[in-house]
C-alpha cells in the first residue's frame, strides 16, 4: 500500500504546477511522473479514492477522474475487490540488456561502469603479497573467515570510520556482491520480502529475485530517503533483510544521516529483521566525510569492499557483523564458496594498512571529474538535471523526458554506453534518468558530453517524423 503522507509529499504543490489543465489532468500527470522516476514503486496498492480525496484536498470526482486518465494510459491496473496499482505500459529494460553483454571496443567509450582503474599502489601491493604468500602454502587455503591480518585491517578500518570493530566481527568474501548473496542465502527464505531504497544497486537487486526473494521498493525523495516511508513498509512487509546503500548512494549519491539510520534500524529490529548497509563506497567523500556507521546492534551488518576505493579487478569484501551472523554465515557460505583468494587477500591488507595517501589523492581526483562533468553538462546539456553529490562514483541525471531506453541505443551508435536509469529499478521504472560516471580522465568526460548531446539531438530529430522501421518505433 502507498503511504498516503509519502504520496502527498512526492507530489508537492501538484496544482500550482503551471499547467492550464484541468485539476483531474494535473494529479493524473503528476503521478504518471511519479511512477516514471520511480518514486511510486510498481505493483503497489494506492489507497482509495475516497482516502486519497481527503489526503489530498480535493473531490472524489478529481481523484476518479484521475485514475480513469492513467487506467487508460496504462499506469495504472485495478484489481477486482482488491484496489488500483500502479503499473507501466510496457517496459524497455528486456530490450537493453542485450547492449551491456558485449565487451566494448577500443574506440568506443564505456560509462556504463562506475569503477577506476588501478594506480601503481595496486601493483606493488601485489607484489608484497607474493613476498608473504610463501607461508602460507604448506596451508589448505581454505579459510571460511578470511586471514587474520586482514580482519585486523579491515577492523581497524571500520572502527577509524566511527564503529569500534574486532576482527572476530569480520568475515572476508571475494566482493561486497558475493557478501549479499551469501547473506541471502543464509538468511533469506524463497518468498521472503527484501526492502530496498528504489533505485538501487542493479546487481544487488538482480541477487535478491536470482535467489528466489521478493524485493519490495521504497521510492527514494529528490533529497534523500523517505524514512517515513521505509519505516512505513518495514512495519507492514515485516521482511527478513532490508538492504540500503547510505553513503553515496548508488546511484543518486545521497547520505544517510545517522538519525535516519537509527530510525531505520529500530524499525528492523521490530519485526525481527537484518539491515544491511552497503558501505562500499562510503570512504569516496570529496570534501566532508559521511556520519559515522551509526545503528549498532546484532541485527545490523555492514558490507564493505576493496574494489571501488582501490580497484575492481581486487575481488575482496567482507561483512562486518555480529557473532550471531558471522558464525551463520560461515556455515552457510560453503555452498557458494570455500573462501576469498588468499593473495588478493594478503594484497587487500598491504592496502589498507599501508598508506593511505593514494585514498586521499583518489578523492580528489574523483572530485575533480565530478565538478567537470557538471560544469560540462550545464554548458553543454543544461535541460538536464542532476544533483550534485558529496562523495561516490556517478551522477544520477534527470532527463527532460522520459526517453532514457532510446538515448542508450542512440549512444552506443556514436561510440558512448551508458546506463540507462531502468537498469537501476524494477519494471522498467526510472526511464527519465541515465547514471553517467565521473572515473573517466576529463577530456574523455567531456567529449562524451559533446556525444550524448548528439545523440540527444538525434532523438529530437527522429520525434518530428515518423519512424523508418519497427525497431526505431519501439525505442
Amino acid at each position: 500500500m502507498v503511504n498516503l503522507n509519502s504520496l502527498s509529499r512526492h507530489l508537492g504543490d501538484w496544482r500550482r504546477s503551471g499547467s492550464s489543465d484541468v485539476a483531474y489532468r494535473r494529479l493524473a500527470d503528476s503521478l504518471k511522473g511519479l511512477i516514471l522516476d520511480g518514486r511510486l514503486p510498481l505493483n503497489a496498492r494506492l489507497p482509495g479514492e475516497r482516502r486519497m480525496a481527503e489526503g489530498l484536498g480535493v473531490s472524489r470526482i478529481t481523484v476518479s477522474a484521475a485514475l480513469d486518465r492513467l487506467r487508460a494510459d496504462g499506469f495504472v491496473a485495478s484489481r477486482i475487490g482488491s484496489g488500483s496499482y500502479t503499473s507501466l505500459p510496457f517496459s524497455r529494460t528486456d530490450r537493453l540488456e542485450g547492449l551491456f553483454h558485449v565487451a566494448p571496443g577500443p574506440e568506443v567509450v564505456n560509462m556504463a561502469t562506475a569503477v577506476m582503474p588501478a594506480g601503481e599502489h595496486v601493483h606493488g601491493a601485489y607484489a608484497r603479497a607474493l613476498e608473504s604468500l610463501p607461508p602460507h602454502l604448506p596451508g589448505h587455503g581454505y579459510d571460511p573467515t578470511g586471514l587474520l591480518p586482514l580482519r585486523r585491517a579491515v577492523a581497524a578500518s571500520i572502527a577509524a570510520a566511527g564503529l569500534p570493530t574486532r576482527p572476530d566481527q569480520i568475515v572476508v568474501t571475494s566482493g561486497a556482491q558475493s557478501g549479499w548473496a551469501i547473506l541471502l542465502r543464509t538468511f533469506g527464505r524463497s518468498g521472503d520480502a527484501v526492502v530496498i531504497d528504489h533505485p538501487t544497486y542493479p546487481h544487488a537487486l538482480d541477487a535478491i529475485v536470482r535467489a528466489g526473494l521478493r524485493p519490495v521498493p521504497v521510492a527514494m525523495t529528490p533529497s534523500g530517503w523517505d524514512i517515513d516511508g521505509l519505516v512505513g513498509t518495514i512495519d507492514s512487509a515485516r521482511p527478513r533483510l532490508v538492504y540500503l546503500v547510505g553513503a553515496h548512494q548508488n546511484p543518486t549519491g545521497h547520505v544517510m544521516g545517522a538519525d535516519e539510520e537509527n530510525a531505520v534500524a529500530e524499525a528492523v529490529a521490530r519485526v525481527g529483521g537484518i539491515l544491511v548497509m552497503d558501505d562500499t563506497q562510503r570512504e569516496l567523500w570529496f570534501d566532508q566525510p559521511p556520519p559515522p556507521p551509526a545503528a549498532p546492534g546484532a541485527h545490523v551488518v555492514r558490507l564493505g569492499s576493496m574494489s571501488k576505493t582501490w580497484w575492481g579487478g581486487l575481488r575482496i569484501g567482507w561483512i562486518r557483523a555480529d557473532a550471531s551472523v558471522t558464525d551463520a554465515v560461515v556455515r552457510a557460505r560453503a555452498s557458494l564458496d570455500l573462501g576469498a583468494a588468499v593473495v588478493e587477500q594478503l594484497a587487500a591488507a598491504h592496502l589498507l594498512s599501508g598508506d593511505q595517501n593514494p585514498v586521499i589523492a583518489r578523492r580528489r581526483l574523483l572530485a575533480a571529474r565530478e565538478a567537470a562533468l557538471s560544469a560540462e553538462l550545464s554548458r553543454v546539456l543544461p535541460e538536464w538535471r542532476a544533483a550534485r553529490p558529496r562523495g561516490g562514483l556517478s551522477l544520477w541525471v534527470s532527463l527532460p523526458r522520459p526517453a532514457c531506453s532510446a538515448l542508450v541505443v542512440e549512444a552506443q551508435k556514436l561510440g558512448v554506453i551508458i546506463s540507462p536509469g531502468t537498469r537501476f529499478g524494477m519494471g522498467g521504472a526510472f526511464e527519465r534518468f541515465v547514471r553517467l560516471p565521473y572515473c573517466l580522465p576529463e577530456p574523455e568526460l567531456k567529449a562524451a558530453v559533446g556525444t550524448l548531446a548528439c545523440a540527444w539531438r538525434g532523438l529530437d530529430e527522429r520525434s518530428t517524423r515518423a519512424p523508418e522501421s519497427l525497431a526505431e518505433a519501439l525505442f
